[in-house]
């Protein structure tokens, strides 16, 4: 896998040509051990100061870090008929430490950074890699004020950033016109303005989108019996539509409540929304299409299952509506992603002093997450390609003599027995009735296939070392 750094950011540009190759030695430094410190990671103590120094220059910046690895993940996009790019925000907890530039968090005494990110994915959820990232500090005198904030037009919001993250999608598909991309958000992306973002742009440039509705907003229609002061509600004009069909599934095991069966029903309409009132300005009503997925009869005790999804997608039939439910439950990929960073590259535990010096390494260490989340779903999408598309020489013969206790075959194993090889070094069991490897396994398992690999090139058979004499 040594070779996949220096591809996957070979047009980086810091504006200093020993800063990028600084930048290539780095990267491959850290991604075979993310979770180790940077000194732990560096051969030793000039590499340690270099790398310090490179986090401090003031040319690099996260936009820099991040470039090479977008520019990647276009060429990744434009091989595929759709492709998801979700977004989402996360908080960065740095409390306890002093880092000049940190912010409240959910609440003053948790402090550090926000990341919002935009992920692109395909619809059988492979990774393909991040095309957008902002990372920000919140204003301590803004802290919950919240009135304050509700008098401020949309551009001074923190709420922004969903706007503009689809602009980047938007940005993203025409860059890519061969390929539907389609912007999936959660509750936090219903905002008015977005949908109305949808329709001011130019058909040929822009992306569709999914959203989960969290308002039941008003639609221009005004109910039958009112006076001209009261109109339809979103959930109700959804809800009173005819049953599309029904869907089954298990919904997984969470803190809160245990994995169970879930049988829904499905309905779907269009509906145009009547514009909120904004202080300054008059918004255009719009027309939307909706999704909702209602589990009608759930378990004594338990809370319904139910998704109310507004989509610029067709829902017109039951196909197209159970699409647009699929799209949206990818969405998940991005706290699996969230989480390799956090967990798995232990980014917050980066001792860096400022927020400047933090934002580039957040960046390089995104592409790390990247890279993990990549290699475990394309093992489980794509199972029958060589493992060596992924994996050097050294590192499936390594793992594969540990492994099987024998030496390694000419011919290597699939990407889908190895991966699970892989995930098994990070404590996946692999019984019968196991689900795939998850994360977790994998960031560990990877770890353990560069120290097998080190050794494999040290003392293996292609070393030159023979056995002594007895």
């Amino acid at each position: 896998m040594s070779d996949w750094c220096a591809k996957e950011i070979s047009t980086v540009d810091i504006g200093d040509k020993r800063l990028d190759k600084r930048m290539k030695k780095i990267l491959s430094q850290v991604s075979p051990s993310p979770t180790l410190s940077i000194p732990a990671s560096s051969k030793n103590w000039a590499e340690t100061k270099a790398t310090y120094r490179f986090y401090d220059n003031n040319l690099v910046t996260s936009d820099k870090v991040l470039s090479p690895h977008k520019d990647a993940t276009l060429a990744r996009i434009k091989s595929q008929d759709k492709v998801l790019v979700i977004q989402d925000t996360t908080e960065l907890d740095f409390t306890g430490r002093q880092l000049k530039g940190a912010g409240p968090l959910s609440y003053k005494e948790r402090t550090g950074f926000f990341n919002h990110a935009s992920l692109a994915v395909t619809p059988d959820r492979l990774c393909l890699g991040v095309i957008d990232a902002t990372i920000w500090a919140r204003d301590p005198e803004e802290h919950h004020k919240n009135d304050a904030r509700k008098q401020k037009p949309i551009e001074k919001k923190e709420s922004y950033r969903w706007i503009e993250s689809y602009r980047k999608a938007c940005a993203v598909q025409r860059q890519c016109p061969d390929t539907v991309i389609i912007s999936v958000s959660d509750r936090e992306g219903d905002i008015y303005e977005y949908f109305v973002d949808y329709f001011q742009k130019p058909e040929a440039g822009r992306a569709e989108w999914i959203i989960r509705g969290c308002q039941n907003r008003n639609l221009a229609e005004e109910l039958d019996d009112s006076a001209g002061s009261e109109y339809k509600k979103l959930y109700a004009e959804v809800e009173s539509t005819r049953i599309l069909g029904q869907v089954e599934f298990d919904i997984p095991k969470t803190k809160h409540r245990a994995s169970r069966p879930v049988t829904q029903t499905i309905r779907a309409t269009s509906v145009k929304l009547k514009a909120p009132y904004r202080k300054g300005r008059k918004l255009p009503e719009v027309e939307i299409n909706v999704v909702l997925a209602k589990e009608e009869n759930p378990p004594v005790g338990e809370e319904p299952i139910e998704w109310l999804i507004l989509s610029s997608l067709p829902v017109n039939n039951f196909e197209n509506a159970c699409e647009v439910i699929k799209f949206y439950l990818c969405r998940w990929q991005i706290e699996v992603y969230f989480k390799v960073l956090k967990s798995g590259c232990k980014i917050e535990e980066r001792q860096l002093e400022t927020l400047e010096r933090i934002q580039p390494c957040i960046a390089l260490y995104m592409i790390i997450a990247w890279r993990v989340v990549y290699v475990m779903m394309l093992g489980r999408e794509c199972p029958d390609l060589p493992c060596t598309i992924l994996f050097d020489d050294d590192e499936w013969q390594s793992v594969y003599a540990i492994k099987k206790r024998e030496l390694p075959p000419k011919i290597p194993p699939s990407l889908g027995e190895f991966v699970k090889m892989v995930a098994s070094l990070g404590g996946h069991l692999g019984r019968k009735g196991d689900k795939p490897p998850g994360p977790k396994p994998m960031w560990i398992g990877i770890q353990r296939v560069t120290d097998f690999s080190l050794a494999w090139r040290k003392f293996g058979p292609s070393s030159g070392i023979r056995e002594g004499p007895s």
